[in-house]
């Protein structure tokens, strides 16, 4: 991601590392910046929190072994994947992911946008490319030594009240402004997607005039 700040980014990508198709997103939002010259600002939130407040209905589907929306789903996830030319060995042992420390861990770099791009990148590899897990502190904090951040101040100021607050914050906005999972991304404030699948439109957005 570009660098950028909250007043001047086009893009709001709230996403959460636990989930495959928001790394698919992320990925391929890269040339879609790069296209339109835009700029976008990565907020962390947990979608475990977004699932229980106005989607709960995602954990009975995760459950129903016949589903054949989900099945398929899995098919497609392996399609875009290679698409992407992302690595995507999924599930692993350690799916479903809580995600809060690595969440919270992200949420340290706010106001570092490169350094938070990094991060992600690299945790996102770590869960979805070697099978590593994302709820150990440990792996996390290698992750981000691993591509030249402080992953031990990261996990200190992890634990601190005004990284948690944020955290919560940003779960909460996304949830008030209209979002049900990860990614939400929205486009000049208002104009909401969701998902990998709707880039293009998100791309269209960003090629008309601000609304």
């Amino acid at each position: 991601m570009k660098e950028t700040t909250m007043e001047r980014a086009r893009i709001e990508f709230f996403y959460d590392l636990s989930s495959p198709w928001t790394y698919l997103a992320f990925t391929n939002l890269h040339p879609i910046l790069d296209r339109t010259d835009t700029s976008a600002i990565l907020r962390p939130i947990l979608v475990g929190g977004v699932f229980n407040a106005v989607n709960q209905s995602v954990y009975a589907s995760r459950e129903a072994t016949d589903n054949r929306k989900l099945n398929h789903a899995w098919k497609v996830m392996r399609d875009w994947s290679k698409l992407a030319g992302v690595e995507m060995n999924f599930p692993s042992q350690y799916h479903p992911a809580k995600s809060v420390v690595a969440m919270r861990m992200a949420c340290t770099l706010a106001d570092d946008m490169p350094a938070l791009t990094k991060f992600t990148q690299a945790a996102f590899e770590s869960y979805f490319g070697r099978q590593e897990n994302l709820d150990d502190p440990e792996t996390l904090v290698a992750v981000a030594n691993a591509v030249g951040l402080d992953g031990e101040a990261m996990q200190a100021a992890a634990q601190t009240d005004a990284v948690k607050a944020l955290l919560r914050s940003n779960t909460e906005e996304v949830i008030a402004r209209g979002g049900y999972g990860s990614p939400t991304i929205f486009v000049d404030k208002t104009r909401m997607y969701f998902g990998n699948d709707q880039l293009p439109l998100v791309e269209f957005a960003l090629k008309e005039k601000p609304e």
